[in-house]
């Protein structure tokens, strides 16, 4: 095997797979670019989700005649006017975007800077470069891209579709804009306006409108400062969560990153406050010294290594943990009572099950909702007169209610013990496993008299009716109202119709994880615990006897009830001995 230097085209295509994934990394690439140069508004135009054309023009500083001949060369920069790789103070700083991207496409660079009196275009056909020829054109700089990969075709093989390859870019923009609100962006298709932020007047409006409109009226500010070190930025209320982590937006020196340690940091901050599988939103911005971050380690940028990882994790916690007190959100951290050491949750088996109750088959699904009205009766407590025979029901492993405790908690009395139950908890379980149940038979449907009409951002309502007919074999009627809003028509009747809101938005932030190849039933489990968790009993409702002995009665029929779909235990068995313990009756 002989050892030879690579032809320098070759040399460019190797540096496009590291540096260009996809149309979105290529894109990317041109618009950090325009935020270099200055520029205070940045138009993306692209067809075909990128694959055949897209392009990136801005308003800024512009290039020379002279200056575009050494753009399309590789490792040619203006951005490390020193050999300081570790003190960096541009988003891009390797001269490899351009040359790269010029070797696998039809490329052309168009620019003029302020002042000059004619603009220059220079264009290269993947790899092969030709002279500058004078055109007409504003102040700024135009980049157009017409079939990425033409001259490496193997990579188109592993694009996705048109709309996952958009909403590729659609995400690049939307981080951008967040961390640049002085600047204008916009992004179009052939068809229509995809996005559009203008110069934001303050950040908190432009976090707003990437997240959504609902977060300003719920977000908390974050503001730290440690030495040189400092950290601004928003984050939800506790009661505000997403059931994905994709709505947390963490920037270091302006570039979007991600950081298995900040978000571990994050994950630690909340830990108390919201659910194990709840996910708090959130932009956090960190400056630091370019001296004490690599953003050197990775082609496309969006890792980084911290000189001293531990002093950022501990600032992050502490800075979103006041935040939070600061807004009065704080977590209970004792159990007053040693009590509870003894708490454990109890297993019912099912033939016990049975005898406690006759009335109830095996096979029965569970059947306790809302819209049954409770149709499950309470076994009667027997009396001291009650015959004594071999047919006389035992006393049911749940027992009997006896109240409700801050509209939250099912006091329940058996012969040896107090048993406390989750209304919601336990009643989540039950609506799980009647949803599962449904999903291989026939999902039952209510229609909604009054349609509920939700706001949405064009890219959910996009995203809800291209999975229309699936979400349908789960008993959801949803079109879309305008571009913006959606109407709910029917939902499933085992659903709590006070909830349907916050349900959809779950649903919507599930399908968004989802690759668009991926079938709603391959990921059954996932949904289905989405919507029996906002369709059941909440806590704060006033429950009767008889429905608390209803939702007692329906648990002691399914086999799975000792815990919610999250892991909790539903309920908690005190037995008497242990409470005499307590009060010194026994030893």
């Amino acid at each position: 095997m002989t050892i030879r230097l690579l032809p320098q085209n070759l040399i460019n295509q190797i540096a496009a797979g590291e540096v260009v994934e996809r149309p979105a990394s290529a894109v990317k690439e041109l618009v950090e670019n325009a935020i270099d140069a200055q520029a205070t508004q940045i138009d993306i135009r692209l067809a075909d989700g990128g694959r055949t054309y897209f392009s990136v023009s801005d308003n800024g500083k512009g290039m020379s005649r002279e200056e575009l001949i050494l753009a399309v060369e590789r490792h040619a920069t203006s951005k490390l006017p020193t050999e300081d790789l570790f003190n960096i103070h541009f988003l891009g700083f390797r001269g490899e975007a351009l040359p790269s991207i010029a070797s696998v496409s039809h490329f052309s660079l168009t620019s003029r800077p302020k002042g000059a009196s004619e603009a220059w275009q220079i264009k290269v056909d993947a790899g092969e470069k030709h002279a500058p020829t004078p055109t007409p054109a504003g102040f700024g700089t135009t980049v157009e891209v017409r079939d990425l990969f033409y001259a490496t075709p193997a990579r188109l093989k592993f694009m996705k579709t048109t709309q996952t390859e958009q909403n590729y870019i659609k995400d690049i923009v939307n981080r951008l804009a967040m961390a640049y609100p002085n600047i204008g962006f916009s992004l179009a298709d052939d068809k229509r306006q995809l996005l559009s932020y203008p110069p934001a007047s303050s950040l908190l409006e432009r976090i707003s409108l990437v997240i959504g409109k609902n977060f300003k009226e719920n977000a908390i500010p974050v503001q730290a400062s440690y030495e040189d070190i400092h950290l601004t930025g928003f984050v939800g209320l506790p009661t505000y969560t997403r059931a994905t982590s994709a709505e947390q937006y963490l920037f270091v020196n302006g570039r979007f990153i991600r950081d298995k340690m900040l978000s571990g940091a994050i994950r630690g901050a909340f830990q108390g406050l919201i659910d194990h599988d709840s996910h708090p939103v959130l932009a956090l911005f960190l400056q630091i010294p370019n001296t004490e971050v690599d953003v050197n380690v990775h082609p496309a940028k969006i890792e980084v290594r911290f000189q001293n990882s531990g002093r950022i994790r501990g600032m992050l916690v502490a800075s979103l943990r006041h935040a939070l007190a600061e807004n009065g959100h704080r977590t209970s951290s004792t159990i007053s009572i040693g009590a509870l050491d003894k708490a454990v949750p109890h297993f019912i088996p099912e033939r016990q099950a049975k005898r406690a109750n006759p009335t109830l088959t095996g096979n029965m699904q569970p059947a306790f909702s809302l819209q049954d009205s409770f149709s499950v009766r309470a076994t009667p407590e027997r009396t001291e007169t009650s015959a004594l025979t071999d047919e006389t029901p035992l006393p049911p492993p749940l027992g009997f209610a006896k109240a409700q405790l801050h509209q939250t908690y099912i006091i329940s009395q058996t012969p040896d013990s107090i048993i406390i139950t989750d209304q919601h908890a336990a009643h989540e379980r039950l609506t799980y496993e009647r949803l599962m149940a449904q999903i291989t038979t026939h999902m039952e449907t209510q229609l909604l008299l009054i349609p509920e009409v939700m706001d949405l951002t064009p890219d959910e309502v996009d995203l809800l009716n291209a999975r229309k007919n699936e979400l349908q074999t789960l008993g959801w009627v949803i079109d879309a109202f305008g571009t913006d809003c959606v109407a709910i028509r029917e939902i499933p009747a085992l659903l709590d119709k006070t909830d349907i809101k916050k349900t959809i938005q779950d649903l919507v932030d599930t399908l968004k994880t989802f690759d668009d190849t991926i079938l709603l039933k391959d990921k059954m489990k996932d949904i289905c615990a989405k919507m029996a968790c906002h369709g059941s009993i909440r806590a704060g409702r006033v429950l009767t006897l008889e429905e608390m002995n209803a939702l007692l009665r329906q648990m002691e029929t399914c086999n799975t009830s000792g815990q919610c779909i999250h892991g909790r235990p539903t309920y908690i068995e005190l037995k008497k001995s242990d409470i005499e313990r307590l009060f010194g009756r026994i030893k």
